[in-house]
């Protein structure tokens, strides 16, 4: 099978392709189609704030002693939200330009930030508790999952 002749058939079927009327839309996908998302980027990082706070107050309330613990939860979740809200703040000033690869440079940034939070607090912070550092992070790095099913 010749796969370079399938695929210029493919895309020659792909430019008949006619785009559906607001009222196929919506008759097809119910009346919410055409409502924006509520879920922002402002809204995940304020949602991992809460939780990586919720989480803080659980390992200062379970947890002996309560304060490394608390701290080093807080510590966990910031690595989360810290650099996501730097990335929302950039999409924000990106209004009309987001190409892919402001929004990949974002991302490297993101990741950067974060690896780098982990290094920083690796060697400043002798008296970090890695076990409610790390659950802290998790949670608030599972809050994006979170978010898209509550839409």
């Amino acid at each position: 099978m010749d796969y370079n002749a399938q695929w210029d058939a493919d895309q020659q079927d792909n430019n008949d392709v006619v785009p559906l009327t607001r009222a196929e839309a919506e008759k097809l996908f119910g009346p919410q189609v055409s409502r924006p998302a509520r879920v922002t980027p402002f809204r995940v990082v304020a949602a991992q704030i809460a939780l990586s706070l919720v989480a803080t107050l659980v390992w200062w309330l379970f947890y002996k002693p309560p304060g490394a613990a608390a701290l080093s939860a807080f510590l966990g979740g910031a690595i989360c939200w810290l650099p996501g809200a730097l990335f929302a703040a950039r999409l924000r000033q990106l209004t009309g330009a987001g190409t892919v690869l402001n929004w990949m440079l974002g991302e490297a940034f993101k990741m950067g930030a974060t690896i780098a939070m982990f290094v920083a607090i690796a060697f400043w912070y002798r008296d970090v508790l890695w076990l409610p550092l790390l659950v802290t992070y998790l949670i608030a790095l599972k809050t994006y999952w979170i978010a898209l099913a509550w839409r």
